[in-house]
């Protein structure tokens, strides 16, 4: 029999269980614990009492608290919670945000004290006079701001220090940005030219406009992450340039190598046979990264992207980044017939969804070839 509303039923064996909730994780998800008895009404008296010593320890934990925690405590604390569990370049993003965007504006808040206003006069901030130059921050950097603010309020609920107040309420709007995607006519342009250089920044950007990895991912690349014998490219890291807390010997940024974003990320390629016949001829020792033949200097991110724009400049394409070679492979792969699943694994995506919304983009040739199917039903008989 099962007291409806109280979480309490009659187990098979005769004693009653009820279940009361002792905490919650950092989602603010409850975390259960159960108590037993003989007799539903000295479970019920078991049950009153657990449920008052949780208030009365949660009202204690607030009322210090409210004098005592701030916002960057506890932010500190959570930060500090997180470390085992992330990449170091993780650690060091949420680090540089906590530290320029929002503990000098809301870290000495009561933590239980933060509310609507605070989390929406903190956004306005950002948007319009956040960032080195006082200009504002773009929407999705300080929706990511917001997001971590929302995370470490959870965790203080989590751990008693404030009540329930999670900031869910407050929207960031983020407008689509139009993906930058070469035309089949810029990348015939593209390839021409440096499909027989000998410049390994040239092939790098040829490696990317063929396989669709991320720049971070190929400046990370080594001789030995290719096997001519199976035609793959495996990508096992990731190199990127990450803002620190505070200088480092005197400089701001530092390069990481790491593993990539996901285990998704973590993936064999199939190469096209041209693809591997440019780089069968270049190979170096194993060690060495492909893009500097050397086994102790790398290019970085930042190198590559300016490299990118001046082989475009010089081909007359029109403006882009490097990351648009990764939305122009997604696109020809779909225009070639490609099957989803198999992209999606390729560009190292946790699922088919992401690769549709984000990478996927139909040019309008490929539109029009759509529609001509339709022709057949315009024939008359």
């Amino acid at each position: 029999m099962t007291r409806k509303g109280e979480n309490i039923y009659k187990r098979k064996d005769g004693r009653w269980e009820g279940r009361y909730i002792k905490s919650r994780n950092s989602a603010g998800k409850a975390i259960y614990g159960y108590v037993y008895a003989r007799s539903y009404r000295e479970l019920k008296s078991k049950l009153n009492t657990i449920r008052a010593n949780i208030t009365k320890n949660i009202t204690s934990n607030a009322n210090i608290n409210c004098s005592m925690l701030t916002f960057e405590k506890v932010s500190q604390e959570w930060i500090e919670s997180k470390r085992v569990h992330i990449k170091e370049s993780t650690y060091m993003r949420y680090t540089f945000l906590l530290n320029n965007y929002i503990n000098n504006i809301i870290g000495n808040y009561n933590i239980s004290s933060i509310n609507d206003t605070h989390l929406e006069n903190l956004s306005i901030r950002l948007l319009t006079q956040g960032g080195k130059d006082k200009q504002g921050l773009s929407p999705k950097t300080v929706l990511d701001i917001i997001s971590l603010v929302k995370s470490i309020l959870r965790f203080s609920i989590s751990r008693g220090y404030s009540s329930t107040y999670t900031g869910n309420s407050i929207p960031i709007k983020q407008n689509a940005k139009e993906m930058r995607v070469l035309s089949r006519k810029e990348q015939q342009i593209l390839t021409m030219s440096i499909i027989h250089s000998n410049n390994l920044k040239d092939i790098g950007i040829l490696i990317c406009l063929y396989t669709g990895i991320r720049i971070g991912e190929l400046c990370a690349l080594r001789w030995d992450d290719i096997s001519f014998s199976e035609k793959t490219l495996t990508i096992h890291n990731t190199l990127q340039r990450v803002k620190v807390s505070e200088i480092e010997n005197g400089k701001k940024t530092k390069i990481i190598l790491s593993s990539p974003k996901s285990k998704c990320s973590l993936r064999t390629i199939p190469l096209p046979d041209e693809l591997v016949d440019i780089l069968m001829p270049l190979k170096t020792d194993s060690t060495h990264y492909i893009l500097s033949g050397s086994s102790d200097r790398f290019i970085e991110p930042r190198s590559m992207q300016n490299h990118f724009k001046k082989i475009i400049k010089k081909c007359s394409i029109d403006d882009a980044n490097f990351h648009c070679l990764r939305h122009s492979f997604a696109t020809r792969c779909v225009e070639v017939g490609f099957d989803i699943k198999s992209l999606s694994e390729i560009l190292g995506h946790a699922n088919v969804n992401i690769t549709m919304n984000r990478y996927i983009h139909p040019t309008m040739e490929l539109k029009r070839q759509n529609m001509n199917r339709l022709s057949d039903l315009f024939a008359v008989k």
